[in-house]
């Protein structure tokens, strides 16, 4: 497993070794041990699935008190992962990374705790798994709104295509909205 830092520090890409042959291919989606070796430590306790069909938009979430990681892959189709750093006093607070994933590109983007997290879907569908860290917890659940000027995420929206979001979702605030008891703290030792 390759792993790639982004800008931010914590959050990365993961490329697995893929073996393939005139079959098709086997890849280790998650082994505790390889991700150990690479410096990622957690105990994943939530396993989710999602589909989603072209322009829709899922995000951007994050949990206070019962903060996740995330650890997410493309089983079909293509994504925009976006991940946001919210976390009070980091420095690198407000600041975001995207990555393409897909099921060609087999990659997965491992999410820290304290980021906020969400996906554009660039394909005509597209098939979303990914673990957690801690369970999900509807009143610790907190999220900024997608389009916030200030933090200027280019999502790959073409033309005239309409973004498909939730009602939630489309109600969250601009990051400088949000009170900070709805946001973790950073510490500075957390990013691992």
């Amino acid at each position: 497993m390759n792993r790639i830092e982004t800008e931010l520090p914590g959050v990365c890409v993961l490329e697995p070794v893929v073996h393939g042959d005139d079959r098709g291919f086997f890849i280790e989606t998650y082994n505790r041990r390889t991700f150990e070796r690479i410096g990622i430590v957690r105990e994943w306790v939530q396993d989710n699935f999602s589909r989603s069909h072209r322009g829709v938009l899922r995000g951007l979430h994050y949990q206070i008190a019962r903060p996740q990681a995330k650890l997410v892959h493309v089983t079909a189709g293509e994504v925009l992962d976006v991940a946001v750093d919210v976390r009070r006093g980091s420095p690198t607070f407000g600041r975001w990374t995207s990555v393409r994933l897909s099921a060609e590109n087999r990659r997965v983007l491992f999410v820290p705790e304290g980021f906020a997290h969400g996906f554009y879907v660039i394909s005509e569908g597209a098939e979303i798994a990914y673990k957690c860290s801690d369970f999900y917890t509807p009143r610790h659940e907190r999220g900024l709104i997608w389009n916030d000027p200030d933090l200027g995420i280019p999502w790959p929206i073409y033309g005239n295509e309409q973004v498909t979001i939730s009602p939630r979702d489309a109600a969250f605030a601009r990051l400088n909205e949000i009170p900070g008891h709805d946001l973790p703290t950073y510490e500075p030792d957390e990013e691992k």
